[in-house]
């Protein structure tokens, strides 16, 4: 029986559990990868107290920290939950397991393009988080893949950071906002390429070119470039808690600003909630507002019993 299981073990989920163990609370991450989304990065220069840092080199201090306040950590994947009256039971592949609180911290997953190269140049050229990684593009060739909002901002974003920019497009019409899409056409160095999918992504060591069909006219071409930002989109994957959550229409979870969800004792902290901005400082941020709350709950929840009990010895 554990005071709170956090369902996560990126940043949002060992920040949470950092905050629960230093309140005494017995712990348990539950994670199918450890890092979370930080895996897709390569480095890191936006984390507060390092100029730069390797993507696994955070994932393992992070991780190493949480293991050094006994937090236990299980690597699996939780298949259903309930909640039975005032206990929540999680099912895994490893066991079952109970709490008093859990917490939601599993981020969001990228949209992939599912092509040949996409997989094996991951953090090799292939990003899908031009905030993150676009600072290493200075003066390079990059291609931006997209249609939306998250397409266009990568594009503007890099236009100051890249040499050249492509945005490659499968339609002729954007769904983003029309005034981003009105900032990116003045950039000089940026390119559109519409009516167009990439199809293969290649190279040695490194991402070195692309190969881009025409819807069209059904031709192929191959375009230089250095790296490939993946902007399609984003997946909630929330069908896990659909009962015991209020979700918006991106299957994100609707929490307040104690992280509280519609049931009682059941939080949800970083890119899995309405947060506009998916970036790692907010979803530690929203990941200790949840700690603490869960650890208010179950303060308030032993005054209550305390109370009951006092009361009926009268």
């Amino acid at each position: 029986m554990y005071d709170v299981i956090i369902i996560g073990a990126g940043p949002a989920g060992y920040t949470a559990a950092i905050y629960a163990a230093r309140r005494q609370m017995k712990t348990l991450v539950i994670g199918k990868e450890a890092g979370g989304q930080l895996v897709w990065a390569s480095e890191i220069e936006n984390y507060p107290g390092f100029k730069k840092i390797d993507n696994f080199e955070l994932i393992t201090k992070m991780q190493d920290q949480v293991k050094s306040l006994n937090v236990e950590i299980l690597s699996s994947e939780v298949q259903k939950i309930e909640k039975i009256e005032e206990m929540f039971v999680l099912n895994t592949a490893s066991g079952t397991y109970e709490a008093s609180t859990v917490i939601i911290a599993m981020g969001l997953s990228p949209r992939r393009l599912e092509i040949k190269g996409e997989k094996e140049f991951n953090a090799r050229g292939v990003s899908y988080c031009a905030n993150c990684d676009g600072p290493f593009y200075k003066d390079k060739v990059v291609t931006v893949i997209g249609g939306g909002n998250a397409a266009l901002d990568a594009a503007e974003v890099l236009s100051k950071i890249a040499k050249q920019v492509y945005l490659v497009h499968r339609n002729d019409q954007f769904k983003g906002f029309e005034i981003l899409l009105e900032e990116v056409k003045k950039k000089t160095n940026v390119e559109l390429i519409l009516n167009s999918e990439v199809k293969e992504i290649s190279g040695n060591l490194k991402v070195e070119k692309i190969t881009i069909l025409n819807n069209q006219t059904n031709e192929t071409k191959e375009l230089n470039t250095d790296g490939v930002f993946v902007e399609i989109g984003r997946i909630a994957s929330t069908d896990l808690v659909d009962e015991l959550v209020e979700r918006d229409e991106k299957k994100q979870i609707l929490v307040d600003e104690k992280c509280k969800t519609k049931t009682l004792g059941l939080f949800a902290c970083g890119d899995v909630t309405q947060v506009p901005f998916k970036q790692i400082t907010i979803a530690c941020g929203q990941a200790t507002i949840a700690a603490l709350a869960a650890y208010e709950f179950l303060q308030l929840k032993e005054g209550k019993t305390l109370k009951m009990i006092v009361d009926r010895s009268h």
